[in-house]
């Protein structure tokens, strides 16, 4: 007789019952409704788009259904799960069947500092584990080969994940998804960081008709959905207010906050360069490093006045690491140069810092533990990543103000896990403003942000740079790419750069 899981039990299988089902299930988090009497119900075949704005409560959903986080007891609430020939109302057991890709996993590698290769991280779904902990049979890393090759990262095998660009780890960690031995899998703005051709590929992996899994994904951009969706739900206030199947849409129409970017672009009036007068940022013969591979070669550039510019390039072509070579976190190797405007050889960095403002996905994932939304903001005043000393009044009142300015300020007594990752990142403009800089450094600044907020940011973003403050901005679609900005740098393959006014 075969032994059964604690809290499961044998079933006949009946394709009609649902693998996942939540019934009346809320989620209250610090007196604040996230979910409120949400149903939903995942069966054999199904491949669902949740579709909402940040903060509808989207991947708090995903992570209900995974068994992540549990519902808020009110009596009515039931969670089962029909997976693995059991069926359970506990997660325990249940989790091996149901793998998860999100920003909050991508960030635990930079919390936590698991700088694993790509190989380890990807082997490590096959086994639900965050490190390594179980060693491979010859089969299974053959499995795992494949899937490296399949969704275009066996050339990263090796490197540390820690080393690679944002969109590069979001690929990792699909393959990691598709490598486990999972049958659901829970997409949270999975396309969110990839460039044109990581989305294609991911796309055609989900699009697969032999493939054998069942899937939700959220996402802001209807346009980006895979067009064998099965059904659509909508999230507005943490309520479903929207369900039912949809066709196979074999065109995928743009948003309507897409088509304004389109139309911004077409009417953008520059701010003048002055590539005579004075400069903010000087780069002689650069060379950047990336886990001792070169990433940037003999770069020459020069930020004058006046000057907005984007970087363009394939994930991994070295746009992060550019600006973080700007910012003051990184340095050119040996023979290359870097002059700062007032920063005369000796000054410390953090003065340089002051002036300039950061956005990034990895400034994101080093927030987990502060105190509130307030704190992160007044955190910019300093350059620091926390408060080391108390705020004061002066804090206090500039914080509320570019609170206000981001619609957020009813967020502010709220920890960094009580919001949605597109919430948290508008705090991170907030946070980049509040010392008033000379420059914003905007590291795919769009990046977990819906239809709306990303048109309201890019609208903000355009305020901004005609004030006075110049921004370099980096992009891998150029629909984000704002009027203000009057040049381009595009970083090609091995590191090769090339630079061009924006007309």
């Amino acid at each position: 007789m075969k032994r059964r899981r604690r809290g499961g039990s044998r079933i006949a299988k009946n394709d009609s019952l649902p693998l996942i089902e939540l019934r009346q299930c809320s989620l209250v988090l610090d007196d604040h409704v996230v979910l409120d009497d949400v149903s939903f119900a995942l069966r054999r075949g199904e491949r669902w788009a949740l579709l909402g704005p940040n903060g509808s409560g989207k991947s708090m959903l995903l992570k209900m259904l995974r068994g992540d986080i549990w519902p808020t007891p009110t009596g009515a609430e039931e969670r089962i799960y029909r997976l693995g020939g059991e069926t359970s109302r506990q997660p325990a057991g249940m989790k091996e069947h149901i793998a998860y890709v999100g920003p909050e996993r991508q960030d635990k590698y930079v919390r936590y500092d698991w700088n694993l290769t790509v190989t380890q991280v990807v082997t490590t779904g096959l086994f639900d584990e965050d490190i390594p902990l179980t060693r491979p049979t010859a089969s299974q890393r053959g499995k795992v080969d494949r899937v490296l090759r399949r969704f275009g990262v066996w050339g990263l095998r090796n490197r540390h994940i820690l080393s690679l660009s944002y969109g590069q780890r979001r690929l990792t960690l699909v393959a990691r998804a598709f490598a486990s031995p999972a049958r659901v899998l829970l997409l949270d703005e999975v396309f969110n960081g990839l460039d044109v051709r990581a989305k294609k590929k991911l796309r055609r992996a989900l699009e697969q008709p032999r493939d054998g899994h069942d899937w939700v994904i959220t996402s802001h951009r209807p346009e980006e959905l895979p067009k064998n969706v099965t059904h659509l739900a909508r999230i507005a206030g943490g309520k479903i207010v929207s369900t039912g199947a949809t066709k196979h849409h074999s065109q995928r129409p743009s948003s309507p906050a897409t088509r304004r970017s389109a139309g911004r672009r077409a009417a953008s009036a520059k701010v003048r360069p002055d590539r005579e007068g004075p400069w903010l940022v000087r780069i002689r013969n650069a060379k950047l490093f990336r886990d001792y591979r070169p990433v940037i070669r003999d770069l020459n550039w020069t930020l004058h006045r006046g000057e907005n510019w984007a970087v363009l390039g394939a994930n991994g072509s070295g746009k992060s690491t550019l600006l973080n070579l700007i910012y003051g976190d990184l340095h050119p190797a040996l023979g290359g140069t870097i002059e700062r405007d007032r920063m005369p050889r000796g000054t410390r960095i953090e003065q340089w810092k002051q002036r300039v403002g950061w956005v990034s996905p990895e400034l994101q994932a080093n927030y987990f533990a502060a105190r509130s939304i307030e704190e992160i903001v007044i955190s910019g005043r300093y350059s620091s990543i926390g408060l080391n000393e108390a705020a004061t009044r002066a804090d206090h009142a500039a914080a509320s103000r570019w609170l206000k300015y981001f619609g957020i300020e009813r967020l502010r007594s709220r920890g960094p896990r009580q919001v949605s990752y597109g919430q948290m990142r508008l705090a991170l403009f907030a946070r980049a403003m509040i010392g008033e800089p000379e420059m914003l450094l905007l590291d795919e600044p769009c990046t977990g942000l819906d239809g709306d907020v990303r048109e309201h940011v890019l609208e903000l973003i355009q305020r901004v740079a005609e004030s006075g403050t110049q921004i370099v901005m980096a992009v891998h679609d150029a629909n984000d790419i704002v009027p203000a900005v009057n040049h381009v740098l595009k970083i090609g393959k091995g590191g090769k750069t090339e630079q061009s006014l924006r007309l």
